[in-house]
């Protein structure tokens, strides 16, 4: 009683789109009207149109009170010392957030002001084919009473759900409060980021493992957004990883140029000397298709840890080709 919505979300998804009218190319259309608050979903179900609606909604508002919007996760250190992954679908910015030795911030949508960073949404929206709790534990166990399951099918016998059946779609997904991961944030809200992270999912055995970029790298790789479609990562994958390019890691999102967020990310960065990392969660020792062997999360997370203390304090020459910074001495990584 008496609340006025700020935004409004018509969500049609059994109901199709007319590919006839000018603009429209498909019967799946998402149409969002600024000067009346509304968002009109048609020709989808999928629920992650609703919420990529919102943030949509927020590239456009928070530029406008000098605020970056990104499509990122964020967690906290036992310090305070804050990190954003940005990254595509599949490239594991929900896995790597969700950190048992660090406090989550959110999974996929932030805004950084002039006081730090805050969630913008009240949960999470994990990809849920092949979830088990050895390798994913956290977001295995935030799937309990209160959670919603999209796309999943129940097994018969248990009926527990069956994480490994993509015959729905290979898109399923699991949704869930932020209150469901033990060691997430009550309030959502930190301090400036200390480590910006890049996440692709390089598929030809190219990219190295982990890499510190300068500013100026930093902003390439920002508005270039490379990573690969993977069959059986991403939804409507080639048969064969294809090399994709989504500006600021949220092509689709954007309301202004990219180079506009480009620039706010410089600048914060700059203000409160934040460091740059473009880390690759996806194939070494060949192309994937050629027996390479997609980088375990344990690797990552152990690749981080070292990242943050030891390549800081050591000579990073730049690769001639690739333009970015390496470690010259090799140091054992240690996994737990």
């Amino acid at each position: 009683e008496g609340f006025v919505p700020e935004f409004t979300i018509y969500n049609a998804g059994e109901s199709f789109a007319d590919p006839t009218i000018p603009g429209l190319s498909s019967k799946t259309s998402v149409s969002i009207n600024f000067k009346t608050h509304e968002q009109v979903i048609l020709g989808t179900q999928y629920a992650g149109e609703m919420k990529k609606g919102i943030l949509t909604v927020m590239f456009y508002l928070m530029p406008k009170r000098g605020h970056l919007c990104m499509h990122a996760s964020a967690n906290e250190g036992k310090s305070g010392d804050v990190t954003v992954f940005f990254g595509l679908s599949g490239t594991g910015k929900t896995t790597l957030s969700a950190d048992p030795e660090r406090k989550l911030i959110g999974d996929d949508e932030h805004v950084w002001t002039n006081d730090g960073v805050f969630n913008i949404e009240g949960g999470c929206y994990a990809k849920a084919i092949g979830l088990n709790p050895e390798s994913e534990f956290e977001i295995w166990n935030a799937v309990r009473f209160g959670a919603v399951a999209e796309n999943c099918t129940i097994l018969q016998d248990t009926k527990a759900i069956d994480f490994y059946d993509e015959s729905v779609c290979k898109n399923t997904r699991v949704a869930y409060p932020l209150n469901h991961i033990d060691n997430a944030k009550n309030i959502a809200v930190a301090g400036h980021p200390k480590n910006i992270i890049f996440l692709t999912n390089d598929a030809f055995g190219v990219m190295p493992p982990v890499s510190r970029l300068t500013q100026g790298a930093a902003m390439f790789w920002f508005v270039t957004g490379y990573t690969a479609n993977v069959p059986g990562v991403v939804a409507g994958a080639a048969n064969d990883p294809v090399p994709t390019f989504s500006p600021c890691f949220g092509g689709p999102f954007l309301v202004m140029h990219p180079t506009h967020y480009g620039k706010q990310l410089a600048e914060k960065m700059d203000l409160h000397n934040a460091n740059c990392w473009l880390v690759n969660t996806g194939y070494a020792g060949g192309p994937a298709t050629k027996g390479g062997k997609r980088m375990s999360l344990k690797v990552t997370r152990s690749l981080l840890a070292v990242s943050y203390t030891h390549l800081r304090a050591h000579e990073t020459p730049e690769h001639l080709v690739c333009r970015l910074l390496l470690e010259k001495k090799k140091k054992k990584i240690t996994t737990k």
